[in-house]
C-alpha cells in the first residue's frame, strides 16, 4: 500500500556566513525583515508567512557544495524517514534531537549532493504556521 506524504508545514532556506553579524545586520536592517529566532550560531528571519532564512555562523570556508541547507519544516519528521526510506532513500543519519537547537530532525542529500534536512522546531519561540 502506497504511503501518504506526510504535511509540510513551513520552509527554511539555511546559508552559511564566515560573519554572521554582518549578515545579520543585511538581513534584519537592511532587508528590513524580522527575526523570528536566535539560537546563538544561527539566526532566522521571516520572509513569508511561512518561508524563512537562516544565517548560521561557519568557522571555515567549504570546498563542496554545502553551504545552503533546505529544511522542510513538518510536525512528522518520523513520517517522513518512513516515507522516503521506503522510496530507497538513504538518510545521513535517522532523526534526533538536538539540544543545542532545540529541534527533532534528519538529513538527507538529494542527487546532486546538495542538504535536505526535515525537521520539528521544539523551541516554544518558534513561530507557528500561519498558511492553516
Amino acid at each position: 500500500a502506497a504511503m501518504n506524504r506526510p504535511p509540510i508545514d513551513q520552509q527554511v532556506t539555511f546559508l552559511y556566513s564566515w560573519d554572521l553579524e554582518k549578515s545579520a545586520r543585511f538581513y534584519g536592517q537592511t532587508l528590513g525583515l524580522e527575526m523570528v529566532l536566535d539560537q546563538g550560531a544561527c539566526r532566522i528571519y521571516r520572509l513569508g508567512p511561512d518561508s524563512f532564512v537562516g544565517i548560521c555562523a561557519r568557522e571555515v570556508r567549504a570546498k563542496e557544495p554545502n553551504g545552503v541547507v533546505l529544511t522542510i519544516v513538518s510536525p512528522d519528521v518520523d513520517g517522513w524517514y518512513d516515507y522516503l526510506t521506503a522510496k530507497g532513500v538513504i538518510y545521513e543519519a535517522p532523526p534526533r534531537y538536538s539540544e543545542e537547537f532545540k529541534v527533532y530532525s534528519s538529513f538527507l542529500r538529494d542527487p546532486n549532493g546538495y542538504l535536505l534536512e526535515i525537521q520539528e522546531f521544539r523551541s516554544p519561540d518558534w513561530p507557528k504556521p500561519r498558511g492553516r
